[in-house]
């Protein structure tokens, strides 16, 4: 794996495109200080340029070279949080091309928790740019058969470092502004976030350009329809799946999920690839638990649903 990294930072440092595994998803990384390798990205993807990426670094030395103002909260969630999935949204320095921030004057920095990223970074000794390794609004990759499936030859280089850990996007909170704004949850809560720093506010659009990835109203979505219904509920046409933690029922496929929300988190994606290579006409999702655990879940689901699931 030593050798495939440093191929792979050699890339990086050459203006191509290396899909990744971090301890959320795999990504899909490009010299974030290239503007020219992070317009690579966007033309992979079929991203519009609304939405910002995140950009990967391998310290919190690293973090506040990018950051034009590093907040005390922004210290303190890093220390407590990094490496982990948590993106801080601060304010950028020039340095930082205007297509990675889709524009704005902040940027997103997160320190992954995953070896193989990490060395990555290190590696190249460029900060990486890096949204999700997939085509815009698909399910994200958890494996590096989902990249190759998604992206194709599109990708120069994927590092295979096996199944992602976390399965699930990092939680974004922008600390620009006070009071901090959650900008998508994940699996650090909402409540993890504010015994720290105290109360924060949800993020809402405001302008074109979004201050976060995956604030699309559909994303995350697999090719075949996807309902969140409650336990039991499930279509009575068709041939389909139904992927349940805690009442089960009648279908074609079935599938059971934990349910405490990490184990669940870092099976779902996964299992919902799978099932949407079987061809099938749906997938019933049981309604998740509610809790602060479930914010980032509820959040995919939602956004992948066709039934307008609540959180």
């Amino acid at each position: 794996m030593a050798s495939d990294i440093q191929r792979a930072a050699a890339l990086i440092c050459e203006g191509g495109l290396v899909a990744f595994p971090t301890e959320t998803v795999y990504g899909l990384g490009a010299n974030a200080l290239d503007a020219k390798a992070v317009d690579r990205i966007y033309a992979a993807k079929g991203r519009p340029g609304s939405s910002p990426l995140i950009v990967h670094v391998d310290s919190v030395s690293m973090a506040r070279e990018l950051a034009l103002d590093w907040p005390a909260e922004a210290e303190e969630l890093a220390r407590a949080f990094w490496p982990g999935p948590l993106t801080l949204v601060v304010r950028k320095q020039a340095v930082i091309p205007d297509n990675v921030t889709a524009g704005l004057e902040t940027v997103g920095l997160r320190q992954p928790a995953h070896p193989v990223a990490l060395a990555l970074v290190r590696a190249a000794g460029v900060p990486i740019a890096a949204p999700s390794a997939n085509r815009f609004t698909e399910l994200s990759p958890t494996r590096a058969e989902h990249v190759r499936s998604s992206l194709g030859k599109a990708v120069d280089m994927i590092l295979d470092g096996g199944p992602t850990e976390v399965g699930i996007e990092s939680t974004v909170l922008s600390v620009a502004e006070q009071p901090p704004e959650l900008l998508r949850p994940g699996m650090i809560s909402r409540e993890q976030i504010e015994a720290l720093i105290g109360p924060v506010r949800l993020g809402r659009l405001a302008g074109e350009a979004h201050p976060s990835p995956g604030m699309h109203a559909r994303h995350y979505c697999p090719r075949t329809p996807l309902l969140v219904v409650p336990g039991g509920e499930v279509p009575s046409e068709g041939r389909g799946a139904y992927v349940y933690w805690r009442k089960p029922a009648a279908a074609h496929r079935t599938v059971k999920l934990e349910p405490e929300a990490a184990a669940y988190a870092a099976r779902l994606y996964d299992t919902l690839h799978a099932l949407d290579g079987e061809g099938l006409d749906w997938i019933a999702v049981e309604t998740p638990p509610a809790g602060a655990d479930w914010e980032g879940v509820v959040d995919r689901l939602k956004k992948a649903s066709s039934t307008g699931l609540e959180p």
